[in-house]
């Protein structure tokens, strides 16, 4: 395998001076193509703020990141926002779906500022949907559907461009057991096709369910742990 992430030495500074915060300090991490990482911290431990900056959300105070070979710690806003959009597949705890928007309009939306065609859009929305057991949901808007359904659809979203990578911000906090252990097989069956999954959590039990686990406190890497 080689290496889709590498982070090195990587600070991010809130306020600089005799009361700054360290929200990441010195941070540095490899990740292989074909992982499934989970970054585990309680809160204020800089987990978040890791997760920001390796989804191009935000960018170091200092330190390099490279994704799939590319210094990407320095690119403009514009330049962030592309590589997002091709790379990167987001899913968050909240959904962040549009209310308005039907299931397969919401998939749709991040390929139209693709530039993608109207049918190949379609395409590749109904394809994401049925990956997640939706395709019988497709014009259902976000209140027409359960918190697990509405979880997959954003799991939908994040895959219909087929990204190598996929950020997953506590997926299962607001979801019941059931729910959330559909949206975990969900992850590790994208993970056993090949795509890289890195998983953001403070439970311990769902980290457990990934390869790799990654334990960050007080913006340090503390434990880093690989499955026998």
């Amino acid at each position: 395998m080689s290496e889709i992430i590498r982070i090195q030495e990587v600070y991010k500074i809130y306020n600089p001076g005799p009361n700054e915060v360290r929200a990441l300090d010195g941070v540095s991490l490899t990740v292989e193509e074909g992982e499934f990482l989970a970054i585990v911290g309680h809160s204020g431990s800089g987990k978040s703020t890791l997760m920001n900056m390796l989804g191009c959300l935000d960018t170091p105070t200092s330190g390099a990141y490279f994704l799939e070979g590319r210094d990407v710690s320095r690119l403009t806003d514009d330049q962030l926002s592309e590589i997002r959009n091709r790379h990167i597949g987001f899913v968050f705890q909240g959904f962040n779906l549009i209310p308005s928007l039907d299931a397969a309009e919401n998939v749709e939306l991040p390929l139209i500022y693709r530039g993608m065609g109207r049918e190949e859009r379609r395409r590749l929305a109904v394809e994401a949907l049925t990956r997640v057991g939706l395709e019988k949901r497709l014009r259902h808007k976000p209140a027409e559907m359960s918190g697990g359904q509405q979880q997959r659809v954003a799991i939908a979203r994040a895959i219909a461009a087929r990204p190598p990578l996929i950020l997953a911000d506590e997926p299962t906090g607001n979801l019941d057991t059931r729910s959330g252990e559909e949206v975990m097989q969900i992850l590790r069956e994208l993970n056993g096709e090949g795509r890289t999954v890195i998983l953001i959590t403070h439970d311990n039990d769902i980290a457990a369910r990934a390869h790799r686990v990654v334990r960050i406190q007080d913006g340090r890497v503390v434990d880093d742990t690989s499955a026998a």
